[in-house]
């Protein structure tokens, strides 16, 4: 596929056949409520009770972990099981966090982490998951690497998204070394050539890498399936901000408001994934932080359409 095909066909798919029946059931909703289970992270509940907060407190869509999900397999559990507690509980996985090593330069190292990868996709495929969170793992530090090979990689792992249904979604780490800015992950998605290609975006991540929330116009509806929703402080600074200062959206100075104007896709709502890593929620009771979270995303998105 050249190049400017590719491009075309990544902006003008239409991403409904990759997105499950219950996300597109309701085009007038612009967006689904998601709980990224990183916000649960500290309170230690394991793969069950972590799924069993979130329902009760109203949600109908998660981000699970993979290694959560394993350790959860390791009890002796099976992925029939983890699917019927999602199901018993009227739960969509819609994206699950891996941090595989895809886009390293070792060659062994890749090797061995795609092959990971398979066998973390071929998991979720079993749980109803369709997507796969692909952040630079193992190249935030160090060299600068190509683009271009990285594009190749990416399309390496869409490639075995397209056997097992699981597709990976190109993830912004403001942090980074390599993708912590808009045009690197949009460079290397649409040099993938790939139609599948997808982005992951954050807000934390979008200020932290220096992007910014402005960037997102630039960035084709198609690609953004889900996005992850939180908000930052005027302090710490952008240099010296880390994960963990990341506020419950609304709570902060980002500008929420027009950024989820942006985002509003009229062909299908977009997944907001509420994903924050605060001790001070950590300390709190799991329940009362994801029904918070809840409604604060609701409270910033109040009127948009």
């Amino acid at each position: 596929m050249k190049r400017r095909e590719a491009l075309s066909s990544i902006l003008a798919i239409s991403s409904a056949e990759l997105l499950p029946a219950k996300t597109t059931r309701n085009k007038e909703q612009p967006f689904i409520y998601a709980l990224n289970m990183s916000t649960l992270r500290g309170h230690q509940l394991g793969f069950r009770k972590e799924l069993e907060v979130a329902a009760k407190a109203g949600y109908g869509s998660v981000e699970i972990w993979v290694n959560t999900l394993q350790d959860f397999l390791k009890t002796g559990a099976t992925l029939a099981e983890a699917k019927r507690i999602i199901d018993d509980l009227g739960l969509k996985v819609e994206d699950a966090i891996g941090f595989a090593t895809w886009i390293v330069d070792d060659n062994t190292a890749r090797v061995k982490a795609i092959d990971q990868l398979k066998m973390e996709m071929e998991q979720l495929a079993q749980i109803g998951c369709p997507r796969i969170a692909a952040p630079p793992m193992g190249a935030t530090t160090g060299d600068s690497l190509d683009l271009a090979k990285v594009a190749e990689r990416y399309r390496t792992i869409l490639e075995l998204g397209d056997k097992t249904g699981v597709v990976p979604h190109l993830e912004l780490w403001g942090f980074s070394k390599n993708l912590s800015r808009v045009g690197e992950i949009l460079y290397v998605a649409v040099e993938s050539g790939h139609p599948s290609a997808r982005l992951l975006m954050d807000v934390y991540h979008l200020h932290k890498g220096g992007s910014g929330s402005e960037s997102v116009k630039a960035v084709g509806k198609p690609l953004i399936e889900i996005f992850h929703i939180n908000d930052y402080p005027a302090t710490p600074a952008r240099e010296a901000i880390t994960d963990a200062d990341r506020v419950y959206a609304g709570d902060g100075v980002a500008p929420l408001k027009d950024l989820m104007k942006t985002l509003v896709n009229p062909e299908r709502p977009v997944i907001l994934s509420f994903e924050v890593f605060n001790k001070n929620y950590y300390a709190q009771d799991a329940l009362v932080v994801a029904k918070t979270g809840l409604a604060k995303m609701k409270k910033v998105t109040e009127g948009i359409s």
